[in-house]
C-alpha cells in the first residue's frame, strides 16, 4: 500500500460455513471487537476488504488521549486508558504503547480558561491531569520558543504505534479462535424472518446470527445498500514522519500551528493541529443539513475542496445485488494524496517553536480519511430496526485511542452483557428519532 508501512497480517484460507458473529472491517475498532468477542468464546470471522489496519487505523497521529475529548466519550476513554496499559501483555505483542503525556497549549486567557473548564470533566477520575502556568510549561519544555499563557498537561495520556496496533490486536483475536480474512469484502447481509442470518462475501457466504459493521469511512455506503441512513462524511488529514531525532520533546503536543508525537523509533509524527481538508462529494449534499451545525462551529478549521473525489464517488454504485461485485471490491484502500502545503507549514511552525527540528529530515508523508458524524461522536450501537445488526463507526478522529474500549462496549451490546459504560450517547437512533444533535466544538 502507498501509505504508511503496516505490520502485515496474513488472512486465513478457508471461509467457515457458520460463525456466531461476522465483524466487517479490519481497523482497530473491528479488530478490538473481534478480540473481545472471541475471548468470550464466540465464533468470530473478521472480514476486511483490503488489509488489516490499512486505512485510518494506521494513518492517525497515534495519540492515546482522554484530554480534550468530547465529554460524552470521557467515561469510555477512561476505561480505554486502563486497557492500553495491559494490552501488550494481554496480546503477547507490541503495540508501541507508552504512557508519555499530552500537552494542549493555551495562547491566551480565554483558551486557558476553556482548557481549565474542560479539565473538570476528569474530576471524578484518578488521572494525572492539570493546568500548567507559563513558567511551569517552560520548566517541562525548556527548549521551546512559544509565547504561551500555559497548557493543559495530562500525564495519564499516552501514545502507541498505529502501524502496529490493529495488526497486533487482530492477531490476538486469531490466537483466541477468530478467523481473519483479508481482501475479502462483505457485499451485504442476508436475513431470515427479518433478522440477520448471514453475510455474503466476495468469496462466499457465512451464516451467522450477528454482524458488526466497523467499516470506518465506508460504513455509510454499506448501510445505504440496506436502506439505512447513516449520516457520515470524510475529513482528510495529512501527516509526515521524520527520521529519528535527538533532543525533541517526549510528550505529545497540540497547538493551533502544529501537532507532534515522538515515535517508538525516535522520529516524530507531525501534522497540522488545526486545519483539515473536506472534499465536496455527493454525500456532502445528501447529508448537508445534518452537518450544518458542525460546519458553523468548525468552519475555520475546515478547507472545502471540489476535486476528483467528487467524480469518483458520483460514479460509485449506491445499490448493488449480493451476487455482483460491490464498490468495496473496486477500491480496497482509501489512500488520498497528502497536502504537502499543510504538512510543510506544520513542520515549519514546529521548527520555530522547537529549534531542534531544524535538523529534522522527512522520512515519509501520507494522508487519511477520518470518518465523521454530525456531532463528532461515534456510533456504537445495535440497529433497532434490523435485529442482529450492529454498528461501530464514525469515531471522528478519536478512534485510535478509544479503540480497545469501543470494542469491549460493542461486544457487550452483541452479547447482551452489562455495558462497560452507558452507551446512550452512541446510539444509532439519535440521527432519526428527533433527538437534538449537540455539537461541542474544539474536540
Amino acid at each position: 500500500m502507498p501509505g504508511p508501512y503496516v505490520v502485515p497480517v496474513h488472512g486465513d484460507k478457508e471461509l467457515p460455513d457458520e460463525v456466531d458473529v461476522v465483524v466487517i472491517g479490519g481497523g482497530i475498532i473491528g479488530a478490538s471487537t473481534a478480540l473481545e468477542l472471541s475471548e468470550r468464546g464466540l465464533r468470530v470471522a473478521l472480514c476486511e476488504k483490503g488489509g488489516i489496519g490499512h486505512e485510518q487505523s494506521s494513518r492517525n497521529w497515534g495519540w492515546v488521549r482522554i484530554s480534550r475529548r468530547d465529554p460524552r466519550e470521557v467515561p469510555l476513554m477512561a476505561h480505554a486508558l486502563q486497557m492500553w496499559q495491559g494490552l501488550d501483555q494481554r496480546l503477547g505483542r507490541d503495540t508501541g504503547y507508552k504512557k508519555a503525556g499530552i500537552i494542549f497549549t493555551c495562547v491566551d486567557d480565554q483558551e486557558y480558561a476553556n482548557h481549565e473548564r474542560w479539565n473538570q470533566n476528569l474530576a471524578s477520575y484518578d488521572l494525572e491531569s492539570r493546568m500548567l502556568s507559563a513558567s511551569e510549561l517552560k520548566q517541562l519544555l525548556p527548549n521551546q520558543n512559544m509565547n504561551l499563557k500555559g497548557a493543559l498537561y495530562t500525564a495519564a495520556d499516552g501514545r502507541a504505534e498505529p502501524q502496529k496496533a490493529a495488526p497486533a490486536i487482530a492477531e490476538g483475536a486469531r490466537a483466541r479462535g477468530a478467523k481473519i480474512f483479508v481482501e475479502c469484502a462483505v457485499r451485504g447481509i442476508e436475513t431470515s424472518a427479518g433478522r440477520v442470518s448471514g453475510v455474503v462475501t466476495e468469496r462466499g457466504s457465512i451464516r451467522c446470527s450477528a454482524v458488526v459493521l466497523a467499516g470506518g469511512a465506508w460504513s455509510s455506503l454499506f448501510c445505504g445498500n440496506h436502506h439505512l441512513r447513516l449520516p457520515q462524511l470524510k475529513v482528510m488529514n495529512s501527516v509526515l514522519r521524520t527520521f529519528p531525532l535527538e533532543g525533541g520533546p517526549t510528550q505529545a503536543i497540540w497547538s493551533k500551528d502544529f501537532a507532534l508525537r515522538q515515535r517508538q523509533d525516535g522520529g516524530y509524527t507531525v501534522a497540522n493541529g488545526h486545519e483539515n481538508i473536506v472534499d465536496v462529494v455527493p454525500d456532502s449534499f445528501r447529508f448537508g443539513k445534518d452537518f450544518i451545525p458542525a460546519l458553523s462551529k468548525e468552519w475555520r478549521s475546515l478547507s472545502l475542496r471540489l476535486a476528483d473525489r467528487f467524480f469518483v464517488e458520483a460514479r460509485m454504485a449506491k445499490r448493488w445485488a449480493l451476487d455482483e461485485p460491490s464498490p468495496f471490491e473496486y477500491a480496497r484502500v482509501l489512500d488520498p494524496k497528502p497536502s504537502k502545503a499543510l504538512s510543510d507549514q506544520a513542520l515549519a511552525n514546529l521548527t520555530k517553536a522547537f529549534p531542534v527540528f531544524q535538523q529534522a529530515r522527512i522520512a515519509q508523508r501520507w494522508a487519511g480519511y477520518i470518518d465523521a458524524t454530525p456531532d463528532a461522536v461515534p456510533v456504537i450501537s445495535a440497529v433497532d430496526s434490523f435485529p442482529g445488526f450492529h454498528i461501530a463507526t464514525g469515531f471522528s478522529g478519536h478512534g485510535f485511542g478509544i479503540g480497545p474500549a469501543a470494542g469491549r462496549l460493542m461486544a457487550d451490546l452483541v452479547t447482551n452483557d452489562t455495558p462497560v459504560v452507558d452507551p446512550t450517547a452512541f446510539r444509532f437512533s439519535r440521527f432519526s428519532d428527533g433527538s437534538k444533535i449537540e455539537v461541542i466544538s474544539g474536540f
